[in-house]
């Protein structure tokens, strides 16, 4: 049996999706380490914990497979900024939990690239290659924020770069993300294989109107609109209010009344605990006169999603910078058509006029304009998401996961 120790330092595989650092990431270690144990592949994924109740050993992904979180500084969130002073610790705590259960791996799964740094401690210690994937990168971050303070580091740049120098192989989830590496950082294409993320369709897949909206509770009287992900200005969630806000002042809501659902953050915070980009949002919400269309409802659990993307007329995705956008292919499989932003991994996930429309960042007229079509139009709606369904079973989970585990028998044939 194959035995692969996984790194997702920042963030856990269980969290619920929308939280604080929590998105397409979690869902992607979560299902690959599940899939991976269908296959016979064993699975330890190691992350800091964040939460001293919670046992530091869970069996949650099946198949004999563990999630370990593993204490490195406080047992508690942590922004980002400051989790890099804990990786030493974090690192040298694997050590002892494997030698204290006298663990071995085969091969070393690393996920973002604080992960990646502690990679670099487990192969020289375990003597075993590791690959690599960074989902975001922080070139392209810097290359999108508006101001000072949404910008990385040089400790991530210089971080991304020795892990990058270290991978036997990175995986990157579309020619787009492999185009950057190369032109950014300088990374030799031999070193770069594109996976994209894949997709449960055994767990998401279309479900009648009537039955989706019974399970959740519609938010709203009229049609739903919906947006999934966590609550950041890279998001782009600003330009959809906006976007909205044309078709209220245009009449097309009052021809065809839908809201938007936002699943998403903390909105009911206290004001000391409310982020700045909700409150944000809340306050743009009031402004342009939609607080009767538009309803934040928090973080929601996978297992509620199918019905929210059953329930949604559209998923639009209006964000800055996107390195794939799993919840695309997630209400894709729902046959929910997706309006996505013009960036990163986008395009060759969403079919322009296929399986939705891709539209260019920030284009706030465009935006208002394709989702007038989808709002109004219901047998084109209709056409692309079954379109959407359809282009989703591509990217199921058994197949990319066959391909994640040649990519693993590539790097141990090469290492033999």
């Amino acid at each position: 049996m194959l035995n692969v120790a996984m790194l997702s330092y920042h963030t856990c595989p269980l969290a619920i999706l929308g939280g604080k650092d929590t998105g397409g990431m979690n869902v992607y270690v979560r299902e690959l380490t599940r899939y991976l144990g269908q296959a016979g592949v064993h699975v330890d994924v190691f992350t800091r914990s964040q939460d001293e109740h919670v046992p530091h050993v869970l069996h949650e992904l099946g198949y004999g497979n563990r999630v370990v979180h593993i204490p490195a500084g406080p047992e508690v969130y942590l922004p980002k900024d400051q989790l890099i002073d804990y990786l030493p610790e974090f690192s040298e705590s694997i050590l002892k939990f494997t030698s204290q259960k006298g663990l071995h791996y085969d091969i070393i799964h690393s996920h973002y690239w604080m992960s990646g740094m502690a990679a670099l401690e487990m192969e020289r210690a375990w003597k075993v290659p590791f690959v690599h994937m960074f989902h975001t990168l922080g070139m392209m971050k810097n290359r999108v924020a508006r101001n000072e303070s949404e910008k990385e580091g040089d400790y991530r740049i210089e971080g991304e770069q020795q892990v990058l120098r270290a991978a036997r192989l990175v995986i990157v989830a579309t020619q787009a993300e492999q185009a950057q590496l190369e032109f950014l950082y300088h990374a030799p294409s031999s070193r770069l294989t594109v996976i994209p993320p894949g997709v449960d369709t055994h767990h998401f897949y279309p479900i009648s109107l009537d039955e989706a909206r019974s399970v959740i509770g519609i938010p709203c009287e009229s049609r739903m609109l919906l947006f999934v992900g966590r609550i950041e200005a890279l998001k782009g969630v600003d330009a959809l209010l906006r976007a909205l806000a044309i078709l209220r002042n245009n009449g097309t809501l009052d021809q065809h009344p839908h809201c938007l659902a936002i699943i998403g953050g903390d909105p009911e915070a206290t004001d000391s605990n409310l982020t700045a980009e909700m409150a944000r949002l809340q306050g743009l919400c009031r402004a342009l006169n939609l607080d009767d269309l538009v309803v934040f409802l928090g973080k929601r659990g996978q297992d509620t999603l199918p019905y929210y993307y059953s329930s949604a007329d559209a998923l639009i995705i209006p964000s800055h910078y996107e390195s794939f956008g799993m919840v695309a292919l997630e209400a894709m499989a729902c046959g929910t058509p997706v309006i996505a932003s013009q960036v990163g991994g986008l395009p060759f996930l969403v079919k322009d006029g296929v399986t939705g429309y891709v539209v260019p960042d920030e284009d706030i007229e465009t935006l208002s304009q394709r989702l007038s079509i989808l709002i109004s139009q219901p047998e084109i709606r209709r056409q692309m998401g079954e379109q959407a369904c359809a282009e989703a079973q591509n990217y199921a989970w058994e197949k990319i996961t066959n391909r994640v585990i040649e990519v693993y028998e590539k790097v141990l044939s090469e290492k033999s």
